[in-house]
């Protein structure tokens, strides 16, 4: 009887109740992924802080742009924490607060530091600011992989129309965020200090704070986990699922596809503001740009690509990157400006872009991973996932870092920028030899062998 009546009260709360718990996740994980993109803000200040006021050179910018990364890579432990203990009954809602809480703390001390801070104490600060900005991107996107996950039933039609459907939806929040980031960076740059910036954001993050502390897990109608499995039951679960080879070839692939290019990222901005004297509203227009592209590809690929294999579509992508890294090459080599080209008109339709480019091929592969997630273990599974892709940046970073090196490519001489252009052109173009490693389609018959 008690049972019964359960069952009743649970079909009421999926009519009824579908709708709010629909808007509550809509706004949580929206507000979330939109704070995320929203990031490029402050750090688009942090560049001009480094450069202008500390006088660092492209290579130790480069540095500090890819190891502050470093709390990224542990994002599988905070996947097992979220997925092991709950707080209040919570496994998700209290890691996001306590995430936006560290970095609202750690921009909001770098603006109440003084002007000449030291360059070790900014990177203690953003390494604190990127280690809470991880703790909330893992329970966001464990959140998105069990929500996202097709239902076990039979129900094919359901399963056709929400595959993907929300991982579509907070890419596009993310993407949002991207764009006002880098509008509002654009401008704010010109008109206050970088430290002013760092208040703006550290506000916008005591709002999230605000508005996650107020919403209750209840509310958000996820799929019932076990409450305090304990992280040796999650890490064995963790581990099991890694030695599936469709999940572990498929993520080092993903990775070895970011870790073998190298980022000359702050290399090129040098290049662009140092020698050809491109204006800070000229670069925040560029990334507006491109994060105009990666809103619009969030919808192509939800309304016209999720059907295909994911196989051609990320090779497709990553030759298109290599496409685009060679331009790189022509336009510091001044071929685009013996036609004609502005090299101010090349940098806001070709560079936003091609960095925004480099990131399209997470929404599909996320979107098959989320299939082949275990049960469970969405968050460890997608916090390791996205630890591979950090490291693989860090890595990225400092074999650029070296490539720079090795032409003598410094703050005043570029001369040697042509060839690491056309190195990284080519590195990024091996990755589709191996291709193969990518699941060719999502199996929604491995979740539904009962029947």
């Amino acid at each position: 009887m008690v049972s019964s009546e359960t069952m009743r009260q649970r079909g009421r709360r999926k009519g009824g109740g579908n709708e709010g718990s629909d808007g509550m996740r809509k706004l949580l994980l929206g507000l979330g992924f939109l704070v995320q993109g929203f990031r490029c803000f402050p750090w688009m200040a942090v560049n001009f802080f480094l450069k202008d006021g500390l006088k660092v050179d492209p290579s130790t910018l480069q540095i500090l742009q890819s190891s502050a990364n470093l709390p990224m890579v542990a994002k599988p432990f905070y996947g097992i924490l979220s997925d092991s203990f709950s707080i209040f009954g919570q496994h998700r809602v209290p890691y996001i607060a306590f995430g936006a809480f560290l970095q609202a703390v750690s921009w909001i001390a770098i603006f109440l530091s003084p002007s000449n801070i030291s360059f070790f104490t900014i990177t203690l600060y953003l390494l604190l600011g990127n280690l809470g900005a991880s703790v909330v991107e893992v329970a966001n996107d464990a959140m998105v992989a069990e929500l996202g996950k097709p239902p076990s039933s039979s129900s094919k039609n359901r399963q056709n129309s929400s595959s993907g459907q929300l991982q579509s939806f907070v890419w596009i929040a993310s993407s949002v965020g991207g764009v006002l980031g880098n509008l509002a960076g654009g401008i704010a740059i010109d008109r206050f200090s970088p430290q002013v910036m760092f208040l703006m954001f550290g506000i916008l993050l005591s709002i999230q704070f605000l508005v996650t502390i107020f919403i209750h897990e209840n509310s958000l109608d996820l799929p019932k986990s076990p409450s305090n499995r304990g992280i040796i039951k999650q890490l064995s679960e963790l581990l099991v699922a890694l030695q599936k080879p469709e999940i572990y070839y498929s993520i080092i692939w993903f990775a070895a596809s970011y870790a073998m290019i190298p980022a000359l990222t702050g290399t090129m901005f040098y290049y662009q503001t140092q020698h050809l004297g491109i204006e800070s509203s000229v670069l925040g227009i560029s990334k507006v740009f491109g994060q105009a592209a990666m809103l619009l590809w969030g919808v192509i690929y939800n309304k016209n690509l999720k059907s295909m294999s994911p196989r051609k579509l990320i090779s497709a992508i990553q030759a298109t990157m290599a496409v685009f890294m060679f331009s790189d090459f022509l336009f510091v080599k001044g071929v685009y400006r013996m036609f004609g080209i502005p090299d101010s008109l090349y940098v806001v339709l070709f560079s936003g872009l091609l960095e925004v480019l480099y990131f399209f091929k997470i929404l599909p592969f996320t979107v098959v991973m989320a299939q082949l997630c275990p049960p469970g273990c969405e968050g460890s599974v997608m916090a390791f996932l996205m630890s591979a892709l950090a490291l693989a940046l860090i890595i990225s970073g400092w074999i650029g870092v070296a490539l720079s090196s090795f032409f003598q490519v410094t703050g005043n001489d570029f001369s040697g920028l042509p060839h690491a252009l056309l190195i990284q052109a080519v590195c990024t173009l091996l990755p589709v030899y191996w291709s193969s490693c990518i699941p060719d389609g999502i199996k929604p018959k491995t979740k539904a062998k009962e029947g």
